[in-house]
């Protein structure tokens, strides 16, 4: 019997308690990277900031998080993944206690960075972590399952943290994620076994394949301009939403409750969509998006306004999350983790940029600048889709879209 038959040798229940296990660790590293989201304005006024300083907590976490992934993953090619995890939700439960305690935002940002490194590992490794401890023929669906925490965390996470926030201050809502990220490293160190490093990757061997595969290099191009102008905008929502339409802290709550229900949805509906067409189901995606902005510009000073465009928002970037995952994917389904590992130093390096870029056209411009920014860097990245026509690859291997596809 191989090593890796033997890794897939136990219970299968006890395998998917395992997948379960890495699914909350998703959960609380996604929420702890977007939390600032919903608290930035209680956050610049205890801190005496401004809200797009205030915003730089997001980019640091995703700086951190985009360019540390492939040089930490090469350094710790030979930790066991167990291990390694259990590490990373440690520094996270550790970064989350001190956030709740700092005195002061300099140490808050110093705290985040270190944070987003931890975090940036953890999308490289995790959900090959999850296929590997399940029985094989389930090893896809168990990819699925990981990734449908992006839509919990979009659903519930962030908006219980602003929930938390408005019924007690914004260092309770990061405390009581210290005590959840380290209720998840106990499950991790508890039921997940040994997993022995598989994939000896180099630094050197990752960014050479946007150098030999044209298809990966302009996929990632789309996906840098879709995540700048989606997060450029999407950081800024709260304070955006307070001044053109005078909302309260409990609508605020509320449409980002709808947000994340309809990424569910619209997650839920591209499952089966991407499957006839991951072309169209893009593109659709992207101009439901860029729709959304420009409702939110022309009719979100009304609350009845706001709750439409962010439903539409939601419902398209589900879509779009999902189908920028399987065009990386299908552009190099014979070096998964390496081009997965690519897709999070972009996605994670853009989150922070489009923060920071939205950022300063707050603080310089205005809030509303950041939905023309948003606009025009969807447009782009639709404008670049469009204008790419691929042939499509037949792997050696042969990896379906379907069991690429998150249907959870």
């Amino acid at each position: 019997m191989s090593v890796q038959q033997q890794e897939r040798a136990p219970s299968a229940v006890k395998g998917w308690f395992g997948v379960a296990a890495i699914t909350a660790s998703l959960f609380v590293f996604l929420t702890t990277e977007l939390m600032p989201v919903g608290l930035l304005t209680p956050l610049s006024k205890s801190l005496h900031i401004s809200v797009g300083v205030a915003g730089l907590m997001v980019t640091a976490q995703g700086v951190a998080a985009g360019l540390g992934v492939p040089f930490i993953v090469a350094w710790t090619r030979r930790v066991n993944r167990r291990l390694l995890l259990s590490t990373l939700l440690a520094v996270l439960a550790l970064g989350n206690l001190i956030t709740s305690v700092s005195p002061n935002y300099p140490l808050i940002l110093a705290t985040r960075l270190c944070m987003g490194f931890a975090s940036g590992v953890f999308w490289a490794i995790g959900v090959s972590m999850a296929m590997r401890i399940v029985p094989e023929r389930h090893a896809s669906r168990a990819a699925a399952v990981v990734m449908s925490g992006i839509s919990i965390a979009t659903v519930v996470g962030i908006p219980l943290g602003t929930i938390i926030e408005a019924h007690t201050n914004w260092r309770t809502t990061f405390a009581i994620w210290a005590g959840l990220s380290l209720l998840v490293f106990l499950a991790v160190a508890a039921i997940i076994p040994s997993l022995p490093s598989e994939n000896a990757v180099s630094v050197r061997e990752v960014f050479g394949l946007p150098v030999r595969n044209g298809q990966l290099r302009t996929v990632l191009l789309i996906v840098v301009f879709f995540v700048l102008g989606h997060f450029g905008a999407y950081t800024f929502v709260r304070p955006y939403l307070e001044d053109e339409a005078s909302a309260s802290a409990t609508f605020i709550t509320v449409v980002l409750i709808i947000f994340g229900v309809g990424g569910a949805i619209g997650n839920f509906v591209a499952g089966y969509t991407v499957n006839k067409s991951l072309r169209g189901t893009f593109v659709v995606g992207l101009v439901g998006l860029l729709a959304a902005l420009l409702l939110l510009r022309t009719i979100g000073d009304v609350e009845s306004g706001a709750v439409v465009a962010l439903v539409l928002w939601g419902l398209s970037f589900g879509a779009v999350q999902l189908s920028q995952i399987n065009m990386t994917l299908a552009a190099a389904p014979e070096t998964f983790e390496a081009a997965m590992s690519l897709n999070t130093m972009a996605y994670n390096t853009c989150i922070a940029l489009g923060a920071l870029f939205g950022g300063l056209f707050v603080d310089h411009v205005g809030v509303t600048s950041v939905i023309w920014f948003g606009v025009i860097l969807a447009a782009a990245s639709l404008l670049l889709r469009l204008g790419t026509g691929w042939k499509k690859k037949v792997p050696t291997n042969p990896v379906s879209e379907d069991d690429l596809a998150p249907t959870h």
